[in-house]
């Protein structure tokens, strides 16, 4: 390929090209004065180090980052303001390092947003082209999957698929393959050729030479920053690509391996769960062991368990002494430290510096007497920190500004702080440079040297070959392959992998291929289906009690005061959705009741009626904009935000209305409380909104677009999402399905008070918590918002009837909140567990 490549690529000129970009963070020189060309139907590798500024670059490019100083220029247009959605416009797609999906919307969500009107089908046809879009890159995952339910393998092949599904000009590809196991690396690579074939531009970020002698054309290497020059990779030797990189020899990649244990370490025997069977195996202090296999088949799923995150049974001991690993804390207590391969999901707390996170697992070296002794903290944690050479300015640099595999040495620093008995490492240099790989190498050689059991799970079988004393093959739930010695070798674990024959047993299998399969419709409906029983549950007992409980009268009362909670609690799910909160919700109502106070009075002509409608939308306009202005614009937090507006909304209404005064004419009340039978029509125009609300979520971009806002803004932004626009807007229509409560509350209260709204704030976010919507956001159900509603109310009419007193009102609806918390907490461990 590289002799036709060259050939034709010589003669394009640049669709892109980087002018003089300069990047700074605070003190931090990300980038400077970098020069880069972009030439169609090249496939151009960038290398360089872990923090030499690759992936800073690319956010640029792709309009994530704005740059300090310089320009893009693309098709001759000089650009130096790149959004994500002005880089998707001009045909620039990035696969990211981390995959930038939101986790709480499906597959095919994720591509609705992502993609382009005018290069996918309708959201309502998404499903086919959804599986034909991922069958390109060997994904099988059902389209209606959550993307947090998935393995980050499988999230990164999706990542892939989106970028591949757009008409593109410019492919940016950050470490693709980190995850991916062989067969998935050879679709991805022939995919790579076909689009430069036929004209596309590709940039490879990677930190394997044998990738970029396969696939680039070019390379460019960066180190600290600056462009040290682009190249023939053909031309240069693998020891010469790596000084380039480095600045510096790198003599060995690979330390020596080990005399042998010298004590028993751990020993695990007839371990098994849905994803492994009759596990047996020992691991000796001072011995480096590694897991090696195809993905999917088990291996992943013992190191988790041997880390207390997820269920096995068995026997474990370490350094003799039996353990009962049922959580992550067991494990912890017990000396065994555990290092994930998803480390923006698992591994660090991307807020916290350095310090705080090298120190997390190994507090106990710091306490004296219940307090933190920072200094020694400090110390320790900078040492470990030179010793990985973790490149920033301070221990106290967030670990969120660092690179991916500076990311990964503060995960080995803390591992190696709480000094372990066992080390569980996951991928311990995955998307890590060439250099930091050997750093990485030689601590966990020194902490097997210093008598440490440690456990090595990698796709790369090379690493295993050099780092390992001893590697298990592992091949559907099995240990299949022992090597040892001079056996541990490459050829050796892959002809192990493939010729395995055994078959998993019809026990063990159960588990395999869970995340191909959506949550099923009943299980999507539960927390309404939950809500809908103890409806119907509290209604009987009523009933039992007093037979007027199902009576017209009550219905209609109960129903009556549900649809305005119901509307309320409707835009208070808006807002959380988004990740906020809006405390403002019960002052508004109360003004929206002193406002139609005004206008509503007896007698009132069409023209007053309908002054009464404007004033009380425009004022919850204004309220929802003042919201959604302080939070976006100015910063602050929902809950200060809406309690400025709270305080500022009571205080309106009672300078309107110091007394109760304002009756509103009978006829009004009259059409609000309108009801055929026992049901009001009102209470059917919300049962409407909530569908229709549900409809728009599921199937509207901006719906999705605003549960990505609160799944991920960042991921949101990557993909086009206007996010500020989106939350603004959010608050907005909360204000106005609080209006509409307001106008309900009109037709039960019928006079201006302006206290009757107050109470609910809280009754509406009690019904949108027992709903089982997340309150990090990104995730909700109307019609459950709606029965959540109802509950409340029948709860209200249900003591009532039983002549209970108002606390028992208060601790009934708090035993609600209670089950419902535990209930859909134990769901999401659930999918947790599936996930992994």
């Amino acid at each position: 390929m590289n002799e036709r490549s060259t050939s034709t690529v010589t003669l394009a000129e640049p669709y892109l090209q980087v002018r003089g970009i300069g990047m700074t963070f605070g003190p931090v020189t990300a980038l400077a004065g970098v020069d880069i060309d972009i030439r169609p139907g090249q496939v151009h590798a960038l290398l360089g180090e872990n923090g030499a500024g690759k992936s800073t670059l690319m956010s640029i490019i792709s309009g994530t980052l704005s740059p300090t100083s310089g320009s893009v220029v693309v098709a001759g247009d000089e650009r130096t303001d790149l959004t994500p959605a002005d880089a998707l416009a001009l045909g620039i797609s990035i696969v990211h390092q981390t995959p930038a999906l939101l986790p709480d919307l499906t597959v095919t969500e994720n591509l609705v947003l992502a993609i382009p009107r005018n290069l996918r089908p309708s959201i309502s046809e998404m499903g086919p082209w959804v599986t034909e879009k991922l069958a390109v890159v060997g994904c099988t995952v059902h389209p209606d999957t959550k993307c947090g339910d998935l393995p980050i393998a499988e999230r990164q092949l999706i990542e892939i698929a989106k970028a591949l599904a757009i008409d593109t000009k410019v492919l940016i590809l950050d470490e693709p393959t980190a995850p991916l196991v062989q067969d998935k690396v050879d679709l991805l690579f022939e995919q790579v050729r076909r689009f430069a074939a036929a004209g596309v531009a590709v940039v490879y970020i990677t930190h394997r030479i044998p990738e970029v002698r396969e696939l680039a054309d070019t390379m460019t290497i960066l180190r600290d920053g600056r462009v040290r020059g682009s190249y023939d990779p053909q031309s240069l030797t693998d020891d010469e690509i790596i000084t380039l990189i480095a600045g510096r020899d790198v003599d060995a990649v690979f330390p020596p391996k080990g005399t042998g244990s010298s004590a028993e370490g751990l020993v695990v025997e007839n371990l098994s769960s849905p994803d492994f069977e009759d596990i047996s195996f020992t691991v000796g202090a001072g011995e480096i062991v590694g897991l090696a296999g195809v993905a999917g088949n088990g291996q992943v799923a013992i190191l988790r368990a041997l880390a207390g995150l997820s269920e096995s049974t068995g026997t474990v001991r370490l350094g003799g002494d039996r353990l009962t690993l049922k959580s992550s804390a067991d494990a912890h207590r017990a000396g065994i430290a555990f290092m994930p391969a998803d480390r923006a999901g698992e591994g660090v707390l991307p807020e916290f510096s350095i310090r705080e996170n090298s120190a997390l697992g190994a507090f106990g070296r710091f306490v004296s007497n219940g307090i933190i002794d920072k200094s020694r903290e400090s110390r320790l944690t900078t040492a470990m920190a030179k010793a990985l050479t973790v490149k920033a300015p301070s221990v106290e640099t967030s670990v969120g500004n660092l690179s991916g595999g500076n990311q990964q040495k503060v995960v080995l620093a803390r591992a190696l702080l709480s000094e372990p008995t066992l080390i569980l490492a996951e991928e311990p240099t995955q998307g890590v440079d060439a250099g930091a790989r050997a750093e990485i190498y030689s601590q966990l050689r020194a902490a097997a040297d210093d008598g440490m059991a440690i456990v090595v799970l990698s796709s790369d079988a090379v690493e295993l070959e050099g780092l390992c004393d001893r590697v298990l093959v592992v091949s559907r739930g099995a240990v299949v392959e022992s090597l040892s010695g001079d056996a541990v070798t490459e050829h050796n674990m892959m002809h192990a992998m493939v010729s395995a024959t055994g078959h998993r047993s019809a026990a063990a299998a159960t588990g395999v291929g869970a995340v191909d399969k959506p949550p099923s419709k009943i299980a999507r409906s539960l927390p309404a289906y939950t809500l809908l029983g103890a409806i119907v549950l509290l209604s009987l007992i009523a009933t039992t009690q007093n037979a007027r409980f199902l009576g017209e009268a009550n219905l209609v009362s109960v129903l009556l005061t549900t649809t305005a909670l119901g509307f309320i609690a409707l835009g208070q799910m808006v807002v959380v959705m988004t990740g906020g909160i809006d405390l403002s919700v019960g002052p508004l109502t109360g003004l929206v009741l002193v406002i139609m106070s005004f206008f509503w009075f007896d007698g009132a002509s069409v023209g007053s009626l309908v002054a009464g409608v404007a004033v009380a939308v425009a004022a919850a306009i204004i309220v929802g904009a003042i919201n959604g202005g302080l939070i976006r614009g100015l910063g602050f937090t929902a809950v200060a935000a809406t309690l400025v507006t709270y305080i500022g909304i009571q205080g309106i209404s009672l300078l309107l209305r110091p007394e109760i005064d304002g009756y509103v004419d009978f006829a009004i009340l009259d059409v609000i409380n309108y009801s055929v039978g026992p049901v009001p029509v009102a209470f059917v125009v919300a049962v409407l909104a909530a569908v229709a609300l549900g409809v728009v979520l599921r199937f509207a971009r901006p719906g999705i677009a605003l549960r990505a806002s609160g799944s991920d803004s960042a991921i949101a932004e990557k993909m086009g999402v206007r996010t500020g626009l989106t939350v603004t807007a959010a608050y907005i229509g909360c204000s106005l399905m609080t209006m509409l409560g307001g106008i309900m509350l009109v037709g039960q209260v019928g006079v201006g008070d302006p206290n009757q709204g107050i109470g609910f704030t809280l009754s509406a976010i009690t019904a949108v918590v027992v709903a089982g919507t997340l309150l990090r956001g990104g995730s909700g159900s109307p019609i459950a918002v709606l029965l959540g509603a109802l509950l409340l109310q029948v709860i209200l009419a249900l003591a009532n009837f039983l002549r209970l007193d108002t606390a028992w009102q208060y601790w009934l609806q708090g035993a609600i909140v209670i089950v419902a918390a535990v209930l859909y907490i134990a769901l999401q461990q659930r999918n947790s567990v599936r996930k992994h």
